[in-house]
């Protein structure tokens, strides 16, 4: 039961690293199953077996959802995108008892408040969260990319850069490749690939791998990077983490709202699509709040 538990958590993060502005780090953390998550990447040298038979099944979700949510995404998104937007809120809201939960036990174990530096962590990454979509540009590079060897050293860092931030609870990896120019990109590359496989398509098979292959290896290489500095972050400054988290998680609606265009769109929603949208995000808030507990 764990098994097929760890497996459907993956598949929501999955769905979150898709989306720009959903965060899987937040999705992990709402999922509880951020800190099982971090310490198996982090020890993964140390034991080996161990993190990777915990790692298998929430990888296995984790592409099963961005492969799967790749082709759904765009209908989604352009034909229900209220409904789809506040599904997500909820799904990331749902498990903020959780997080308090754990900030609390983190009080408790070290015997001191939030304090000041708790407060200002919340309010500089909330800022951070809020301003960092603002920094998104409205023009965006829609050309396919092409297997040359400076573009498979750039995609190399880009995968980097976004699986950094895709393991950071409340920052969203694919807002941070749609600032870069790549999020769609990378996105027309997975889905030509696995039209590619479907066709047994070899040559253009070949050609996407040179240019997925490269920013794979920079993607998980940016979350064993970050992830060291994740469980430094939990271990010495438990609470300022936790608090800035809080700010990261109730600022990422906004993230969504903003990147999806939903803002302008707000005015010519009905009332049926409205309150459909408020139904999915209490049920995505239950599911996520039943599976933290589990």
């Amino acid at each position: 039961m764990t098994l097929i538990i760890d497996i459907i958590k993956g598949i929501f993060i999955g769905i979150a690293n898709v989306i720009p502005g959903v965060s899987g780090g937040t999705m992990a953390l709402s999922l509880g199953i951020y800190d099982k998550l971090i310490g198996s990447v982090s020890n993964l040298l140390k034991a080996p077996k161990k993190s990777i038979l915990t790692l298998l099944p929430i990888i296995v979700g984790c592409g099963l959802g961005i492969v799967g949510f790749t082709y759904a995404i765009e209908y989604l998104l352009v034909r229900h995108t209220f409904v789809t937007c506040m599904t997500f809120v909820g799904l990331i809201l749902g498990g903020m008892p959780v997080l308090y939960r754990s900030l609390k036990e983190k009080m408790a174990d070290t015997g001191s408040g939030m304090g000041i530096s708790g407060i200002l962590s919340f309010l500089i990454l909330f800022a951070i969260a809020i301003g960092l979509p603002l920094l998104n540009s409205a023009e965006e590079t829609m050309t396919t990319l092409s297997a040359t060897p400076l573009t498979m050293i750039i995609l190399f860092f880009i995968g980097i850069i976004a699986s950094a931030t895709m393991v950071i609870p409340g920052v969203s990896g694919s807002l941070v490749l749609m600032i870069l120019g790549y999020y769609y990109s990378i996105i027309n590359a997975v889905k030509t690939f696995f039209d590619a496989l479907k066709a047994f398509d070899i040559p253009v098979m070949f050609d996407l791998c040179l240019i997925l292959v490269p920013f794979g290896i920079g993607v998980l290489l940016g979350i064993f990077l970050i992830a060291k500095l994740i469980t430094f972050l939990f271990e010495s400054f438990g609470i300022q983490t936790y608090c800035a988290i809080f700010g990261l998680i109730l600022a990422s609606p906004f993230a969504i709202f903003y990147n999806t265009g939903l803002f302008g769109q707000l005015s010519s929603l009905s009332m049926g699509t409205i309150i459909l949208g408020f139904i999915l995000a209490i049920a995505g808030g239950a599911v996520t709040y039943f599976m933290g507990e589990k």
